[in-house]
């Protein structure tokens, strides 16, 4: 001990007093969205890799993305802002494809793709030729790019922590064929003992501390705990409104136990914000983003190399003023006939509707205005059952429907007796007994432009609706936004390859104002309707000697 005396002499004092001190007091959680008791195997590191692809045809201008693949650990963050740095500020969308890990890390790496105005996408990526793991590749040495592959949802997974990374894109899809799972928080509570170096003083007999320092650290265990506290719960919660997403889906990690995973379907995901829209990676990844204009923004252009034999395809002659009309040999051109229902429900006083079925050609418009005049002011809903066929008959026709304000379903018609195009079939005045099924009933190509036209538009669960580029676009969007359909209809058209259909699913259908519920035909032709009040113009009354001359004769 030494002894200091101050000039003033009015205060002594001590230096040089130091203590060790061992604490058990140092506990501080990490949390990862586990299951297991011990640290659960959740494969590699998640790795990210630059990504072009490599679809047949798409040469020289192809969309690229970001493949982030693997488990999210505490370094992922890192990774990825090394990334994002090497491409100097290009905004490439980002596919992932994770069985979750490090909440903290997932946190972070939306706040970085959020930051960066990027677009995500749960998916798959297989890579042609090099692979990430091959340090000494060369096959794609001279082509501009280092990987090369397709993206894909079967399969996919973005699981426990990842669907909080998901949350931070701008725009943000999974699809149908991908899996998204949520499930409670495992916090991992870490007990540290530390030992201490304290230096102090002594004024006037108290001592005063000058400094501390840890001269060393060990591990005194540490437990899990599988229910989210309050604390993280709130920092959860702030995040995804942050992100803007609501809090169903914070609601679905609390009820779901840590050791299963609840997945999300993709209507629940979109009510919850937590997808943008329903389409699947593809609306980020297709090479036909690259023959818009303006192309995406993720597509780059990579000329041939001087003196090499240029193997990139041509490009598709530009759609005509008159685009070609798509026919199938087996579908005649659309035909219109009225038809009633028939049960025992109803009788007699049944729904009657206008059957549209066949290929949609230049004379459809004509033919159905012909109809409707027999019929004067009623108004009957459409079910209509076409491969599609030509684009401005599908326009015109669409037009005549909403000038006449009819509902429009998608379903076939099943015809009672005889079918309408048969020479000895005569329908007595002029109206078939028939009945709508929803599963058969298909709305392809143009078909879905005839029935943007109706005031009520109705594709039921099983019902079949797909789409394809057609051309014309500028005039379809001036079209589609008389009809009040968003422009998310014609994105969905241009997303598909060319020779090639996408089916659409009814959440999308709804969401791009193509629908306007998820009802089947049968809201319009159901033989219970006309019970309910008020009663729809559709249904009619007939005599009941009438009914029972036409009935079937029973054995």
């Amino acid at each position: 001990m030494v002894l200091w005396h101050r000039l003033n002499g009015q205060t002594w004092w001590m230096l040089g007093v130091i203590c060790l001190a061992s604490f058990l007091g140092m506990e501080h959680a990490a949390f990862a969205a586990n299951t297991k008791e011990s640290a659960p195997d959740l494969g590699p590191t998640m790795r990210f890799v630059v990504v072009r692809s490599s679809a047949p045809g798409c040469e020289p201008t192809c969309p690229e993305w970001i493949s982030a693949e693997g488990s999210i650990e505490a370094g992922t963050p890192a990774l990825f802002k090394r990334t994002l740095k090497v491409l100097g500020g290009r905004k490439l969308p980002v596919v992932v494809d994770s069985p979750g890990g490090n909440v903290e890390a997932a946190l972070a790496l939306g706040r970085l793709i959020r930051k960066n105005k990027l677009d995500i996408a749960v998916g798959k990526t297989g890579l042609t030729g090099c692979q990430p793991d091959a340090k000494a590749c060369k096959e794609k040495d001279g082509k501009g790019a280092r990987y090369f592959g397709n993206a894909y949802a079967d399969g996919a997974i973005c699981n426990s922590a990842c669907p909080l990374m998901l949350a931070g894109g701008i725009r943000r899809v999974v699809g149908q064929w991908a899996h998204l799972g949520v499930h409670q928080i495992t916090t991992t509570y870490i007990r540290t003992k530390l030992q201490y170096r304290t230096t102090y003083r002594v004024v006037r007999g108290k001592k005063k501390i000058v400094d501390k320092k840890v001269i060393s650290r060990k591990n005194a265990g540490s437990y899990k705990t599988y229910e989210m506290s309050k604390a993280v719960e709130k920092r959860l919660a702030a995040y995804l409104r942050e992100m803007g997403v609501g809090l169903g889906v914070l609601e679905a990690m609390k009820e779901t136990p840590a050791s299963s995973i609840q997945q999300l379907a993709p209507y629940d995901m979109l009510q919850a914000k937590l997808v943008t829209s329903l389409d699947a990676v593809d609306l980020l990844t297709a090479p036909t983003l690259c023959k818009t204009d303006p192309v995406a923004a993720n597509c780059r252009e990579i000329p041939a190399p001087a003196g090499d034999v240029v193997a990139y395809a041509k490009p598709a002659p530009a759609a005509s003023a008159e685009p070609e009309t798509v026919r199938r040999a087996d579908v005649g051109d659309m035909r219109f006939v009225l038809v009633r229902g028939r049960s025992f429900l109803c009788d007699p006083n049944c729904p009657e509707w206008i059957s549209a079925e066949g290929t949609i050609s230049a004379q459809t418009p004509e033919r159905l205005r012909q109809l409707l005049d027999t019929i004067g002011d009623r108004r009957l809903p459409l079910v209509i059952n076409s491969p599609g066929g030509d684009v401005l008959g599908a326009v015109a026709a669409g037009r005549l429907i909403r000038e006449r304000k009819l509902d429009v379903a998608v379903a076939r018609t099943d015809f009672i007796g005889c079918e309408p195009d048969k020479a000895d079939c005569t329908a007595e005045d002029g109206v078939y007994v028939g009945l709508t099924i929803d599963a058969s009933g298909e709305c392809g190509a143009a078909c879905p432009i005839m029935l943007a036209g109706g005031v009520r538009r109705l594709v039921g669960p099983r019902a079949q609706l797909t789409v394809h580029p057609m051309g014309l676009e500028q005039r379809l969007k001036i079209y589609l936004k008389d009809m009040a359909v968003g422009p998310g209809l014609l994105v969905a058209m241009r997303s598909v390859p060319a020779s090639r259909h996408r089916r659409l699913e009814p959440d999308m259908m709804l969401k791009v104002g193509l629908t306007t519920g998820l009802e089947s035909a049968d809201e319009f032709t159901g033989p219970t309707i006309c019970k309910s009040e008020p009663m729809p113009e559709n249904c009619r009354m007939v005599s009941t000697s009438e009914v029972q001359a036409d009935a079937p004769m029973k054995l």
